[in-house]
C-alpha cells in the first residue's frame, strides 16, 4: 500500500507544483457556494424556478455539454430541495457523472438519490445502473482519488457497492446476482494481514443467496455450488485442510440431494470422490505414523477411518491388512495408546 501513498503524493505535488490558469472565474453566490463560468456567461445559465433550472440541466446533457449539466441539476436540486424536479435533477446529475466516466462518484449520487427519495419513479433502473457500475469494478475497473488519480482495484469496496445494492432493494431484479458478487469478490480479494479469510467471507456471501433467494432455483443453485467450490478452494490453498474439505464435501452433497437434475451433479459428485479419497490417503498416512511409533490403538482408528472414508478406493485393500497387522500387536502392547 505504500508504493499507492507515494504515487498519490507524487501526483499532487506535480499538481500543485505546475498550477495552470483557470478559463473561468469563480463565482460565489450566497446558499449555494462557488462555481466556476466562462466569462461572459456568468449567471446566464442561472433560473428563477426549479422547473426552468431543470430544463437548463436536460438541454445541456442532451448537447453532452456535461459541465453545465451538472451545475444546473446540482444548483436545482441545492435551491429547491424539497421541489418535485429535485429528484429528477438528482438523477441527472449522476446520469453526467456516469457519462464522463466517473463511475464512483456517478454510483453515490444514485445512492443518495434512492435515500433521499426512495420513492422515485425509475427506481429499478437506477438500481440497475448502480449494479453495472459495480461489475466493472468487479471486473478489475480501479477506484481513483477524488475521481481523477488511479489507484487501485478494490474488492473491500465493491463489496461495499453491491451490499448498498441489496439494502436498496433486497428483492430486486438485481438483488439476488448482487448477492453472489459478494462471493465472487470475495474469492477475488487478497487477504491482507489475515484480518479476512476470503473464502470463508465468500461461502458465506454463496450460503446467503442460497438461503435468502431460495424460491429462484437457479440462483440458490448457482449459490449451493459455488459455496462448495469456495470450500473446495480454501482446503487446496496452502497445506490441505481435512475438515474444511469436509465442509466442501457436505455442501456439494447437498447440492446434489436438492438440484438432482442440475448438469453440474456429475462434476459434484467427481469432486466428492476425490475429496473422500484425498481424506483416506490423509488417515492413512497418520495411520503409518502412529504403526511406526508404535501406537497401535491410534494405528487402527486411522485406519479404519481410511477405509471409511473411501471404501473402494485404492487405498482400502492395503489398509484393512494394515489393521489385522495392527489389531494383532495391540494386545502384547496395551500400554500404547
Amino acid at each position: 500500500m505504500l508504493r499507492w501513498f507515494i504515487r498519490v503524493l507524487l501526483v499532487g505535488v506535480i499538481l500543485l507544483g505546475f498550477p495552470t490558469e483557470s478559463p473561468a472565474p469563480l463565482v460565489y453566490r450566497p446558499g449555494e457556494g462557488f462555481t466556476y463560468e466562462a466569462p461572459g456567461s456568468e449567471g446566464k445559465w442561472t433560473r428563477a424556478r426549479a422547473k426552468d433550472q431543470l430544463e437548463v440541466a436536460q438541454q445541456a446533457f442532451e448537447k453532452k455539454n456535461y459541465g453545465l449539466a451538472i451545475k444546473a441539476a446540482r444548483r436545482t436540486v441545492k435551491v429547491w430541495p424539497t421541489s418535485d424536479y429535485a429528484p429528477e435533477a438528482q438523477y441527472l446529475l449522476a446520469r453526467c457523472y456516469e457519462a464522463k466516466g466517473n463511475a464512483e462518484k456517478a454510483f453515490k449520487e444514485y445512492q443518495r438519490l434512492l435515500e433521499k427519495h426512495p420513492k422515485f419513479a425509475s427506481r429499478q433502473e437506477v438500481l440497475q445502473r448502480q449494479f453495472e457500475i459495480a461489475n466493472r469494478y468487479l471486473a478489475g475497473k480501479w477506484f481513483r482519488f477524488q475521481g481523477l488519480v488511479p489507484l487501485f482495484p478494490s474488492m473491500s469496496r465493491t463489496v461495499a457497492m453491491y451490499e448498498k445494492i441489496i439494502k436498496n432493494g433486497p428483492y430486486s431484479a438485481v438483488a439476488p446476482q448482487a448477492q453472489m458478487n459478494i462471493g465472487a469478490a470475495r474469492e477475488k480479494q487478497e487477504n491482507i494481514f489475515n484480518r479476512i479469510d476470503p473464502f470463508r467471507e465468500a461461502v458465506q456471501a454463496y450460503e446467503t443467496a442460497a438461503d435468502r433467494y431460495r424460491d429462484n432455483k437457479q440462483v440458490a443453485s448457482d449459490a449451493t455450488y459455488k459455496a462448495g467450490m469456495a470450500y473446495l478452494r480454501q482446503a487446496l490453498k496452502a497445506d490441505y485442510d481435512q475438515s474444511v474439505a469436509g465442509q466442501a464435501i457436505n455442501t456439494f452433497d447437498d447440492f446434489s440431494t436438492l438440484y438432482p437434475d442440475d448438469p453440474r451433479v456429475p462434476e459434484a459428485r467427481e469432486t466428492i470422490a476425490s475429496l473422500k479419497r484425498e481424506q483416506a490417503r490423509g488417515a492413512f498416512a497418520i495411520a503409518r505414523y502412529y504403526e511406526k511409533h508404535k501406537k497401535w490403538t491410534a494405528a487402527a482408528i486411522y485406519y479404519s477411518e481410511c477405509r471409511l472414508r473411501d471404501p473402494s478406493g485404492p487405498l482400502a485393500e492395503e489398509a484393512l491388512r494394515r489393521l489385522d497387522v495392527v489389531k494383532n500387536r495391540t494386545g502384547t502392547a496395551t500400554t500404547s495408546k
